[in-house]
């Protein structure tokens, strides 16, 4: 009598967007997959408070790289328009100064450049549509070979540029900062100021990092979507589809070890629960394997990054409100009076600024520009990676509101909250990632090699595969998406390479290399 062999067993830890990519592809290669969330519900930073009965997106707001989810539907047999409604945003964002300036950002490039020669100049508006062919150009040649490749190097990115090598490196503008690159377009500080916003989406100062994170401005004016139900639809979309394709899914299951010897072997549950597993993919924040809290083996696996390099963190304020003065759209960013001032408090004596500049959500302003009653609002200003450590006092945050507030009040708008608003500190994200200190992108970027630094999906114990955004390709949903599917692919490819049969991968919308170095990662 013949025993047919088991499916390989995959346990995925943590279900944010990484998690659920990794169990989804995994799934649909033929593993039994049991993916294991510590929240009630998954998602990770894709979360959402309730006030006054109404769900609010307290993480992530809009999805941009649409092709990242497009590909992980269809390598799944599905369409992602048939799973999630996408409205696309024409008003990328809203931009307000405390001397009543205000200035749009389009997803036209051309009625953006208009609208900077009438806030600006006509000298800034051209210098507008060169920093889009320079960030475009940056952005075409680090999609290849740095964010759809699973293991780059430095000389795998120079190589791919051809006969231009080196000198073609400085193409991607990594030696010189954001800030600095930045003057190069625009003479008005304001614009300065606009553009360098943008590497906070990765959790980094514009002062610090380097001029190739302004590929992000790139990525935005690309297209920007807001889902309908907000971004935790995009992810229950992603984790419904996971279990069609045989996916186990248990969310208030926290891990407390990955066994191991020669290779792991199981993962143990709080609970005392022990789960054998032939792979794990870890899809939390790096720090926590690091730094022992997943037992001694998978600390050993990894290299903990250091508390000096965390990212940003925040302090957000969902509520329902009025609001007068000025018509909100979906993504409004109002502007403190002194950057430099900002994020010399927040990178150089991690404290909380006394003036932060406020970005705002108003998710109903997509389906009516001015709602009869109280509208829902998302708030955050950034703050220090330093949650858990006890100096963050509610005298601290009761000061960061009435600073946040004078901001906005100057900036020309006023909120009436219609019941106290959820507030969520470094402190509460600290506890909801372990390991992260409330860094909400990993580690921050201050030059190109700590991008090209950052861990790939393999460590040394074999079996134990790493995803999310503390790791390649970074943060941000849709890299954390695309560091599930390397995870899953190098998962794949060692269980394979131990005698176990699956379906073959797809590319996934990822380049032939990326599923060449991860099945011989």
């Amino acid at each position: 009598m013949v025993v047919a062999k088991h499916n390989p067993r995959v346990v995925v830890i943590g279900g944010g967007a990484g998690g659920l990519a990794a169990a989804l592809d995994c799934a649909r290669r033929g593993a039994t997959v049991l993916l294991l969330e510590r929240g009630p519900e998954v998602g990770g930073k894709v979360r959402q408070e309730r006030v006054g009965g109404q769900p609010i997106d307290a993480g992530p707001t809009v999805l941009t790289m649409r092709w990242v989810f497009e590909a992980l539907f269809a390598d799944a047999d599905a369409a992602l328009a048939e799973h999630v409604a996408l409205q696309p945003l024409t008003v990328l964002a809203r931009h307000a100064w405390q001397d009543g300036e205000r200035l749009d950002l389009y997803a036209d490039r051309e009625a953006t450049a208009a609208a900077i020669t009438r806030f600006a100049s006509a000298a800034d508006a051209s210098g507008y549509l060169a920093f889009c062919r320079h960030t475009e150009a940056i952005y075409q040649k680090v999609q290849g070979p740095f964010i759809r490749t699973a293991q780059p190097t430095l000389a795998t990115l120079v190589g791919s540029l051809g006969l231009r090598g080196l000198p073609g490196a400085l193409g991607l503008d990594f030696h010189r900062t954001m800030w600095k690159a930045l003057g190069d377009f625009f003479q008005d500080p304001r614009l300065r100021q606009l553009f360098g916003r943008y590497a906070t989406y990765y959790g980094s100062s514009p002062f610090e990092a380097p001029a190739t994170l302004n590929l992000i401005a790139h990525v935005e004016q690309a297209g920007v979507w807001a889902p309908a139900g907000g971004m935790a639809a995009l992810t229950g979309a992603i984790a419904a589809l996971a279990r069609r394709h045989g996916a186990e899914i248990r969310c208030g299951a926290e891990v407390a070890a990955i066994e191991a010897d020669s290779r792991v072997r199981a993962v143990r549950l709080a609970s005392g629960e022990r789960v054998p597993a032939d792979a794990v993919i870890f899809a939390g924040d790096l720090a926590a394997l690091g730094g022992g809290l997943l037992g001694p083996a998978a600390a050993r696996a990894v290299k903990a990054p250091p508390k000096a390099r965390r990212s940003l963190s925040a302090v957000t304020w969902c509520l329902r409100g009025r609001t007068e003065g000025w018509p909100l759209a979906y993504h409004n960013v109002l502007f403190s009076r002194d950057y430099a001032a900002e994020f010399a408090a927040l990178m150089d004596r991690g404290a909380l600024p006394a003036e932060p500049t406020v970005y705002v959500c108003a998710p109903d302003r997509q389906a009516d520009p001015a709602p009869a009653g109280p509208e829902r609002l998302f708030v955050l200003v950034n703050a220090p990676p330093r949650g858990g450590e006890g100096w963050l006092t509610a005298r601290e945050i009761e000061a960061c509101e009435r600073a946040t507030w004078r901001v906005i009040e100057r900036c020309g708008l006023s909120m009436a909250p219609a019941e106290p608003p959820r507030v969520t500190t470094p402190d509460d994200f600290a506890a909801r990632f372990p390991g992260s200190g409330g860094g909400l992108y990993g580690t921050a970027t201050r030059g190109l090699l700590d991008a090209l630094g950052r861990p790939t999906a393999t460590t040394k114990l074999p079996g134990l595969y790493v995803a999310g955004g503390s790791v390649h390709p970074g943060a941000g949903v849709p890299m954390a998406t695309l560091s599930g599917r390397f995870a899953a692919a190098s998962a794949c490819a060692g269980l394979c390479s131990t005698g176990w049969s699956l379906r073959a991968a797809t590319a996934g919308g990822t380049s032939t290399r990326s599923a060449t170095t991860a099945a011989t990662g």
